[in-house]
């Protein structure tokens, strides 16, 4: 054993350590709850010049994982971390990774896929990838986690393979555990070894190709490859888990067991459930009863033989699985032990349970009702555990707690609404007028807060909200300006997570939500499906303005599908809350974040000095598309708000696409005052950083110019009264703010030429 120092950590932050100690050339990532804390983790490291590690954040994982498969494919050692719909956004670019035989190593913090969304730990993300041909190793333990990481590269790098160190999201990653970490990161790098390249790709006098089309008889023959990489893996597993156990003292199998060999039933787990466990099969051998648990450290390859030995001697085996293959009597889990048992030719009877799902959190009286059901003879071979609402629970017995009239089974709020659905006839009182002249032009009267004060609210009092947040001020000053009927579709993000925790919603009018990256597509689709059942009759005429509500990034990771909705013109209006950054995950940079700023993935130290680029220009982008109508707004200017509002839900139920960007305080990330939002908001207009202008017909008009009314500021006094950017007050930074206020500067000034050439 070498010399070993104490760390009292978490799972992400044991992976960040191991990942630091080891020295990866790269890392491509997008924030994913509960797997962002590793970047973050990395990034203060990074900022305090504890690591030179590339840290490209993405737009999304999709691209992240490409980022990864190109540097990896460059001769890089690579990391990745996602979790859930992330890993399925990104799930088409892992067989190419695997395909084409490029090593790197990927932590999947497991959580729960939607939908309906939920962010809680269970495994139905990480049963995607057992047919994407990367061995999969299974932490259940903190101290796992770091072991892992490291055995994983070095597995890699020998079979020539991505490899996936699995985790259980919030129980593994969140939880704080003492655990052991070599003092020397040369300890670490002289047991994974140098990274050899027998083809590099960067080798020019020597140029090959990489990923080139293929069929029979050779896509077989690499299929092949990749099958007998992967039992080399397999053979390799345990040679490597007794050479780390000899450096570390901390010695792993295939598969773990406890009280095992002699036990009449065994409980089969993967994660942390296999350590709660154990004291549940303590509790019943106290009592006399021979119960066992085994777990699995590799998912894939499968250790069928080894999981046969374990528990060859017991009469009964339940395979517990937080996540179920549907239509399949089971989950992944008891269907391959099922196998595995079948394989050998063992005699016990196996038995099926999925519990946990959605994070539901795991008792040692859980598991000793599992292994007692396990035991009963009249019990089914498979069931669910755990479920309370109309179903049948593992007695047998239906319960019913009282919600058994709400629709739960599909994800959809039916209750019953307390308050009188919002008509037509009751937002159509001339607050705004819209009108289109006989010149073309598009005419807003009224429109002032007196004016529009009367119109029904579309969302109930009572948000979970932190206070101060713009994201109610700008949704509540967008609709006061729609006097028809309006359905609204949330990308995920804050305004989501707290307008409609399950089972109440704040919402009056109808409301759908998708996930970041492809609400612009899915409300296309809802607005011309609804549009033809109007001209089929099935459903009643009139206007309806069609809104997806985006924010919190969602416009970088939606990105694509917002321009392919404004290139096809969909008759709809996209409106992005611009907050700033990734805020529902905790304030990572997004690319909409200013220059410099802190966030929790462009820290401050003395290696760095918060995000390192500009900040994305998305009206300029969307206009690009030739959409009727771009414009932007900022509460400070409330009036300019509710007209360019009205005009472009004129557009967006008459012509086409209609885009409408707010600036969007978030006080607590910001680290501002709430009570002073509608201030900072201002300074943000005058200083340019955040013009007011409009793009109608291709036709730029500067709504408000405070160079001409004498109120232009510095972009520094805008940045100084938020926390997050306070720090560029600094003469050290000073070139920063200079950048900055130039591109504020450059920017401004083609608005203005804009608007002053009668083609622009």
């Amino acid at each position: 054993m070498v010399k070993q120092v104490t760390e009292y950590a978490s799972g992400n932050e044991m992976a960040a350590i191991a990942i630091r100690q080891i020295g990866y050339d790269l890392m491509g990532y997008y924030p994913i709850t509960p797997s962002t804390q590793i970047a973050e983790g990395l990034d203060t490291m990074r900022a305090g010049g504890k690591t030179d590690m590339i840290m490209i954040a993405a737009e999304g994982e999709h691209s992240a994982a490409g980022i990864c498969y190109g540097a990896a494919a460059g001769g890089g050692r690579v990391i990745n971390a996602t979790s859930a719909n992330g890993l399925l956004y990104a799930l088409e670019q892992f067989p190419v990774q695997s395909g084409t035989r490029y090593p790197m190593v990927m932590n999947v913090v497991c959580r729960t896929i939607s939908g309906p969304l939920s962010i809680k730990g269970d495994h139905s993300d990480i049963m995607f990838m057992l047919n994407a041909g990367w061995p999969i190793l299974f932490a259940h333990q903190v101290q796992e986690v770091y072991d892992f990481n490291i055995i994983a590269l070095k597995l890699a790098e020998a079979v020539r393979l991505p490899v996936i160190v699995a985790y259980d999201g919030f129980f593994t990653s969140h939880q704080k555990r003492q655990c052991m970490r070599f003092e020397d990161e040369q300890t670490v790098r002289d047991f994974i070894g140098e990274k050899r390249e027998e083809y590099p790709l960067l080798d020019l006098d020597h140029p090959i190709t990489v990923g080139s089309y293929m069929n029979e008889p050779d896509l077989i023959n690499n299929r092949y490859q990749l099958h007998l990489a992967m039992e080399k893996a397999g053979e390799l597993l345990p040679a490597l888990f007794r050479e780390y156990g000899e450096l570390s003292g901390r010695r792993y199998e295939m598969v773990e067991g406890y009280c095992n060999e002699d036990a009449d039933t065994i409980l089969l787990l993967l994660g942390s459930s296999y350590d709660t466990s154990l004291e549940a099969v303590d509790r019943l051998r106290s009592q006399g009863k021979k119960a066992g648990a085994v777990t699995l450290h590799v998912m894939r390859p499968f250790p069928a033989r080894e999981l046969f030995q374990a528990c060859q001697n017991a009469s009964g085996l339940l395979a517990a699985d937080r996540q179920d293959s549907y239509g399949a009597g089971g989950g992944n889990l008891s269907l391959e032990a099922r196998s595995a048992i079948q394989k050998f030719g063992g005699r016990m009877q196996v038995k099926s349970l999925i519990y946990g799902l959605g994070g539901k959190d795991f008792f040692v009286e859980d598991a000793i009702s599992m292994i007692e059901w396990a035991e009963n003879p009249r019990t089914p071979d498979f069931g669910y555990y755990g479920i309370s609402a109309s179903a049948e629970a593992v007695t047998g017995e239906s319960k019913k707690d009282g919600l058994q009239e709400k629709r739960q089974t599909a994800g959809i709020q039916a209750e019953r609404l307390f308050f009188a659905p919002i008509s037509a006839e009751r937002t159509r009182l001339g607050a705004t007028e819209v009108k289109r002249t006989e010149t073309g032009e598009v005419q807003v009267t009224g429109g002032s807060l007196n004016a529009t004060a009367a119109l029904p609210k579309r969302i109930a009092p009572g948000h979970g909200a932190c206070p101060g947040c713009g994201i109610p001020v700008n949704i509540n000053l967008l609709l006061r300006a729609i006097e028809d009927p309006v359905v609204l579709l949330f990308q995920t993000g804050c305004g989501m997570i707290v307008t409609t925790p399950y089972p109440r919603t704040s919402f009056k009018v109808p409301y759908l939500h998708n996930l970041f990256q492809n609400g612009a597509a899915t409300l296309s689709g809802l607005a011309e499906i609804c549009y033809r059942k109007q001209k089929k009759g099935e459903i009643p005429p009139g206007d309806i303005v069609f809104i997806m509500v985006s924010g919190d990034g969602g416009m970088d990771i939606g990105m694509g599908s917002a321009l392919g909705t404004a290139l096809r013109g969909h008759r709809l209006l996209l409106f992005e809350y611009d907050n700033g950054g990734y805020m529902n995950t905790g304030y990572q940079l997004s690319y909409s974040t200013p220059k410099g700023a802190r966030s929790s993935t462009s820290h401050v130290g003395k290696n760095q000095y918060g995000k390192t680029f500009f900040h994305k220009d998305m009206p300029r982008m969307m206009a690009a598309t030739g959409i009727p109508y771009v414009a932007t707004v900022a509460e400070s200017n409330p009036t300019d708000f509710i007209k360019k509002a009205a005009r472009a839900a004129y557009y967006a139920k008459t012509t086409g696409t209609a885009y409408v960007r707010a600036l969007s305080a978030c006080p607590l990330n910001w680290n501002d005052v709430p009570a002073t939002e509608r201030k900072v908001i201002g300074a943000a207009v005058d200083c340019c950083y955040f013009p007011l202008y409009e793009v109608e017909k291709g036709k730029t008009a500067l709504s408000y110019d405070p160079e001409k009314l004498g109120k232009k500021i510095p972009v520094l006094d805008w940045l100084s009264m938020m926390g997050r950017t306070r720090h560029l007050q600094k003469e050290v930074y000073a070139d920063v703010v200079r950048e900055l206020q130039e591109e504020v500067d450059r920017r401004f000034r083609r608005l203005q030429a804009e608007a002053e050439n009668p083609l622009l």
